[in-house]
C-alpha cells in the first residue's frame, strides 16, 4: 500500500499593504505586511513541500511568488476570473480578504 503524503496548503489573498493567509491544515488566518522581509520570515517557518495558492493581483503578488518559488515551495498563481467562477460554483457569497484566502486554499 502506498504511503499517503499530506501536503500543507496555503491560500494567500494579496493587497498592496498586506497578505491575508489561510493555513488549510488548522483553518487559521494570519495577516502579514506585504514586504520582502516579512514574507521571508514567514516562509522560513513553513514546512518544505507547502503548496501556496495566490491570486494574481496587479504586481502586488510578485514578491510572494518569487520568494516562495526561491525557497522551493509549489506556487500556484490563480486567475481572478477563475476564482470568481469557483466562488459562484461552491455557493460563496461573502467576499472579504479572509474568505478569499480560504477560497484560494480550497481551490487548490
Amino acid at each position: 500500500m502506498a504511503m499517503q503524503v499530506n501536503k500543507m496548503i496555503v491560500g494567500a489573498d494579496v493587497a498592496k499593504a498586506e497578505l491575508v493567509i489561510h493555513h488549510d491544515d488548522r483553518d487559521e488566518i494570519i495577516r502579514l505586511k506585504n514586504t520582502k522581509p516579512e514574507i521571508k520570515s514567514w516562509l522560513k517557518q513553513q514546512p518544505l513541500g507547502t503548496a501556496i495558492a495566490v491570486e494574481a493581483t496587479n504586481v502586488y503578488h510578485l514578491d510572494l511568488v518569487e520568494l516562495a518559488h526561491g525557497f522551493g515551495f509549489d506556487v500556484y498563481v490563480i486567475d481572478g476570473f477563475q476564482l470568481s467562477n469557483y466562488r459562484k460554483s461552491v455557493g460563496g457569497r461573502v467576499k472579504t480578504d479572509p474568505s478569499d484566502a480560504r477560497l484560494l486554499s480550497r481551490f487548490l
